[in-house]
């Protein structure tokens, strides 16, 4: 991308390194720079929590708005039942309506931590693709907008040609998902005077596909940006663990284990991750950025601790940050670890470190043992068959580690 830029989202956007692609950079750039402009972003609410791997286009909703624009977030409460096979090798599980509803209610609190809702001009709104898609009738849907998509393109969309191409199934119902995403897009445009799509670069095809369909149906010129699709300086997609998903919500993911997935980030990825996911400015990054060595640990703790702020609360990024410290060093761990409540005083080493979500089976946590990774009260355990009693615990609390970053408290209370 050139220098002349003009407008702030842009120059934001450039800088701290969310462009991959745009349609028609100039003319969207002396859009943003004249108007206050509509944009949005789709989520598909297939779980409980969305995870780290949408946090770079959340961030991208929070510079729009930050910047004079209005942000919509687009809730895929009719997409979700059919499925999105951008980057996926097989058809997700089908889920129930009222699935799907529990999912967007959960998923909405999410957004209220980085946006502002309301009326005002700029201020963000969330709406539904299943206000209009539950209502296509299918023969009207193909004379008036069939003629507006070529199948040649559309078997040639990233998503669609990589299943072809492995020879895995397509079903015909994924196949519909480009179509109805368009769909979304012109809805969006013809209400709301929406003319900016965002997205991951995974979405690229289905964006143009709703750009081409805005242009064919209104005549008006529409623009598409998306974002890197990121991945760790290891080729780890963001977002996944050896543990599983990190999620954004606590109900699914603890404040503590949230906090700790930014703390152990990689060294390389370190300054990456505190342009895209924090609101630090970029002459602090930089400063930053000439930690060496150990010294670099010092912004991981940085970069833990914002996003932290971001997406649960300030409170909670005080409070596991003040935790860690004392753990690193050596002293004795409070409150904001990971617990589990006991009803005796009696568990399996192994069933406690499955407990803490630790671990996930039983081989797992011997292989752990074996390795002198798992730890009581900061002694290290080496019997895989250890059975905690009363006399391990201390006030009614023992604490448990895996490994050196992973650390939980079992907690028991003698009922009189």
């Amino acid at each position: 991308m050139n220098k002349s830029i003009n407008s702030d989202f842009l120059n934001i956007m450039n800088e701290r390194g969310f462009i991959h692609q745009i349609t028609d950079k100039d003319k969207l750039d002396q859009q943003l720079s004249t108007n206050s402009m509509t944009g949005y972003i789709g989520f598909d609410c297939t779980a409980p929590s969305l995870h780290v791997g949408s946090l770079i286009q959340i961030m991208m909703l929070r510079w729009f708005q930050k910047t004079g624009h209005k942000p919509i977030v687009l809730m895929g409460g009719g997409t979700t039942k059919i499925g999105d096979p951008s980057g996926k090798d097989s058809a997700r599980p089908v889920l129930t309506s009222e699935t799907i509803k529990k999912n967007q209610k959960s998923i909405k609190t999410i957004f209220e931590k980085f946006l502002k809702f309301g009326l005002n001009k700029n201020d963000a709104f969330m709406v539904d693709n299943s206000e209009w898609l539950d209502k296509i009738n299918y023969i009207s849907f193909l004379r008036d907008f069939g003629s507006s998509f070529s199948i040649n393109k559309l078997i040639n969309l990233e998503s669609v040609k990589q299943r072809l191409d492995r020879e895995q199934n397509l079903s015909f119902l994924e196949f519909n998902y480009s179509l109805l995403q368009a769909f979304d897009f012109l809805q969006l445009n013809k209400d709301y005077d929406c003319h900016i799509q965002m997205g991951g670069s995974d979405q690229w095809g289905n964006i143009v596909t709703g750009l081409d369909l805005i242009r064919k149906k209104t005549l008006k010129q529409s623009f598409g940006f998306t974002s890197p699709l990121l991945t760790t300086n290891s080729g780890v997609k963001m977002g996944k663990t050896a543990n599983g998903a990190v999620w954004l919500n606590e109900e699914q993911l603890s404040d503590w284990d949230f906090w700790q997935y930014w703390r152990n980030t990689e060294d390389l990825d370190v300054i990456k991750f505190l342009k895209l996911f924090t609101e630090i400015p970029i002459t602090e990054i930089d400063k930053l950025k000439k930690l060496k060595g150990a010294e670099i640990n010092e912004a991981k703790i940085v970069l833990a601790n914002e996003v932290t702020k971001l997406c649960r609360s300030t409170e909670a990024a005080k409070r596991i940050s003040a935790s860690a410290s004392n753990i690193f060093n050596k002293i004795s761990a409070d409150e904001a670890l990971p617990t589990v409540n006991l009803s005796k005083p009696e568990i399996s080493l192994i069933d406690a470190l499955k407990d803490l979500n630790f671990l996930k089976t039983n081989g797992e946590a011997r292989r752990l043992i074996r390795g002198n990774g798992a730890k009581i009260n900061d002694i290290v355990v080496k019997d895989e068959n250890y059975f905690l009693k009363i006399d391990d615990f201390k006030n009614g609390k023992v604490k448990i580690s895996s490994g050196k970053k992973r650390h939980g408290l079992l907690i028991y209370t003698k009922v009189n």
